[in-house]
């Protein structure tokens, strides 16, 4: 099938590499004349596992490529994909210029009939809206409205795991419309995913508008996991009580589960924060309150300054003079994800107290200056209390203490004995609980997790 995918982002291009993949003809087209060159010399303007060749070997067999023409990416697909940035607004709604301005391009330049897939994630209405676009653009050419249906497919794909997800989903729910058009449509969208449904059916069909809030809700949920279990865990600190064994307790009851019950520094990444709060912003819109959701948020802001409060406790306000060593950056493992990151908030109270920060991560470091960069706009002098090394254990050079914010795999076995040679002090603040309390104290080291019992 001919599919276009408007946006050459992150879920974009890990939309359009695996429909290619599956031997799907893909346009990918973007704005930015800069990606779109870097994409073209064989690049990836992100990081993702497995991306990079799956693109490379589609654009080989000529099955994807990638172009600034949008009159040419209209022509070219019965599928048109939008999957642009829904940055948050001042309010903390999400900003849909770039949506409504893809839907506008979609409707100026048709000419057949198409189906528009919203893949961007988009509160619930954003449908009307691209409908609307669209229709007004038909109209003035005096074309009928009825060459295009607008579906809800939403994206399910986690950052360090994107492509797996999509080649092997969970689920896939498609919103249609349940005119003609919608009709059509589904069937369109059911032939373009029949590879994924080969051995049993993944698919949830349903309305547009629950399509929409399926992808807010997910999200929502597992947000509201994680800042429930970091509230337990900092009560743990305060009781004397072990996380990770209240963890496996009631992970262990099939009602729950162990899924995303991990206390940490806080969740980040460009879509817990921004999705939970425009969700928030969609029911304000309508005249409700979604405390849960308030209070979820609220939570986490105040979890990325755990750690600080902890070193804070151990060292005193003052951190002038001391210097510690960071591991990861990145909001998560496997990807150089900045956005929203809970070591940006670490590393500027830290150097708000007086404090040198060495830090390391193994994708993450040249995003992380572009954005530390920004940060310490204005406070030149603070920036230069920060630097970054190549290597994890070259950041403990004559380091006060170690602090781990990112759980790469890399950090889970380091050579202890090295750690400890290399620290002035044998102390460890872990904010992702990577270590066993028990283990540290036996190697004579001062361990801090997040609700460890030590």
């Amino acid at each position: 099938m001919k599919v276009t995918i408007i946006g050459s982002g992150y879920v974009g291009l890990v939309t359009g590499a695996c429909l290619a993949e599956q031997g799907n003809n893909v346009f990918c087209v973007d704005v930015d004349p800069k990606k779109i060159e870097i994409l073209n010399s064989g690049g990836v303007p992100i990081y993702e596992p497995g991306l990079k060749e799956m693109i490379e070997r589609n654009r080989a067999a000529g099955r994807l490529q990638f172009s600034t023409d949008i009159a040419a990416s209209v022509a070219h697909g019965d599928i048109q994909f939008i999957a642009v940035g829904t940055p948050p607004d001042e309010d903390g709604s999400a900003d849909l210029q770039y949506v409504v301005a893809a839907a506008r391009n979609i409707g100026r330049h048709m000419t057949t009939p198409k189906v528009i897939v919203d893949k961007s994630t988009v509160p619930v209405g954003t449908a009307d809206k691209v409908n609307a676009a669209i229709t007004e653009e038909l109209e003035k050419r005096g074309l009928s409205p009825e060459l295009c249906s607008v579906v809800s497919n939403p994206e399910f794909l986690k950052e360090g795991a994107a492509v797996e997800d999509f080649m092997r989903p969970d689920r896939i729910v498609i919103g249609t419309e349940s005119t003609p058009a919608g009709m059509r449509a589904k069937e369109q969208m059911r032939k373009l995913y029949a590879p994924f449904n080969r051995h049993h059916e993944r698919t949830y069909y349903m309305d547009v508008k629950s399509a929409e809030l399926t992808k807010y809700a997910a999200n929502a949920m597992l947000a509201t996991r994680i800042s429930f279990m970091n509230e337990l865990a900092n009560l743990a600190d305060l009781v004397g009580a072990d996380i990770e064994s209240v963890r496996q307790g009631i992970g262990s009851d099939s009602r729950i589960g162990f899924g995303f019950l991990y206390p940490g520094t806080g969740y980040g990444g460009s879509c817990f924060p921004k999705d939970v709060s425009a969700l928030s912003k969609t029911a304000k819109e309508h005249g409700r309150d979604l405390k849960i959701l308030d209070a979820v948020e609220a939570v986490n802001e105040l979890q990325k300054y755990t750690l600080v409060q902890k070193i804070e406790k151990r060292f005193g306000k003052d951190l002038k003079g001391i210097k510690f060593a960071l591991w990861g950056l990145a909001f998560k493992p496997n990807t150089d994800d900045m956005r929203e990151a809970p070591s940006r908030v670490i590393i500027a109270e830290l150097v708000k107290r007086g404090a040198q920060v060495v830090a390391h991560d193994p994708v993450a470091m040249p995003e992380a200056k572009h954005c530390l960069d920004l940060d310490f706009t204005g406070n030149p002098e603070g920036l230069k209390q920060v630097s970054m090394v190549d290597n994890p254990m070259s950041a403990l050079d004559g380091a006060d203490a170690l602090v781990i914010v990112t759980e790469w795999k890399a950090f889970r076995s380091p050579d202890f004995e090295e750690v400890m040679q290399k620290l002035t002090r044998p102390i460890i603040f872990d904010g992702r609980n990577l270590y066993e309390p028990q283990a540290m104290k036996e190697l004579g080291i001062e361990y801090h997790g997040i609700g460890r019992h030590n």
